[in-house]
């Protein structure tokens, strides 16, 4: 018997083929902004690379089917708000065959710091002025500058750990004061403890041996900590440093017991004559090999 070839499935799409021009009063917002918006860092930023550079992403909206010269704005509203304060009337679109505004910018990753200092160098190398950079970041020229130079001195290896991190530009001064493997140990501190702030950042430098900076004849000075209290930072750093270095060792092999366990007593709990044989004479355990059963966020792939 001769089988029918296969056809490839049809996938639908997301958006119309084309991009369509639009009078801004025709397009509905679905949220409204809040009254502090164009107070804040963000819509500055937006309005100045608007301004200077134009719309790099253009706003997405969806046709209403009840009023055809009516479209809903699923994503876009600073953008829009920035256009109606430019005096503009009217904006290019991309037209979504979806209403759900859900889907839109709800999972989005922000710009790590190592991502930015790399746009910013590519722009740099096509020729773009740091004025006109500083303008559409709405920040200063100095301020570009220190982002060209964030990973002078800084080791590859601590900048793969930190490429996708959100790390103030000032952790990596930090950095750049400890040598090779300080740096190393330091960005796996971060990482693990899920803080990239600059005062974490401080802390490890002054838990650092004088021994593992740059520069070593130099004292360190960190506002608001004592010598003293610097020493001691710097023996309780090492301490915790050796119990992540065992827990981690440790983790596995404990998790795989762990997981052992919990399908055993999940068993164990799924028969009715144990249970009641619990209940009866052992309420106590009872209540502790059901709590351990009920775990789920000890295991990766059912707390994702």
């Amino acid at each position: 018997m001769k089988l029918a070839p296969c056809r490839p499935e049809t996938v639908a799409l997301a958006f119309e083929n084309d991009c369509i021009v639009l009078p801004i009063a025709a397009i509905l917002p679905v949220r409204t902004l809040r009254k502090t918006v164009k107070a804040s860092q963000k819509y500055r930023q937006i309005a100045a690379s608007v301004r200077e550079v134009g719309l790099v992403e253009p706003p997405v909206v969806a046709r209403n089917p009840t009023q055809p010269d009516v479209f809903l704005l699923l994503d876009g509203h600073l953008r829009i708000e920035i256009l109606k304060d430019m005096g503009r009337t009217e904006v290019e679109c991309l037209v979504s065959v979806d209403d759900e505004a859900f889907t839109y910018n709800k999972r989005i990753s922000r710009l790590a710091a190592v991502q930015e200092h790399k746009m910013i160098l590519r722009a740099i190398e096509r020729g773009v002025p740091e004025d006109k950079i500083a303008k559409a970041l709405d920040i200063n020229v100095h301020t570009v500058q220190r982002k060209i130079r964030m990973l002078d001195g800084i080791c590859e290896e601590a900048i793969a750990f930190l490429k996708d991190k959100p790390c103030p530009m000032a952790v990596f001064e930090i950095l750049r004061k400890m040598k090779t493997l300080r740096q190393i140990e330091a960005a796996e501190l971060l990482i693990n403890a899920n803080n990239y702030s600059v005062a974490y950042a401080s802390a490890i430098l002054a838990g650092t041996p004088q021994s593992q900076l740059v520069d070593a004849g130099k004292p360190k000075l960190v506002k608001g900590v004592t010598p003293e209290a610097m020493e001691r930072m710097e023996r309780e750093l090492g301490r915790l440093q050796q119990s992540i270095t065992s827990i981690q060792d440790s983790y596995g092999k404990d998790h795989l017991q762990l997981t052992v366990v919990r399908g055993y007593l999940a068993r164990l709990l799924g028969n009715g004559r144990i249970v009641r044989y619990l209940m009866q004479h052992r309420s106590e355990f009872m209540t502790e090999f059901q709590a351990i059963a009920d775990m789920t966020s000890t295991l990766p792939s059912e707390a994702t």
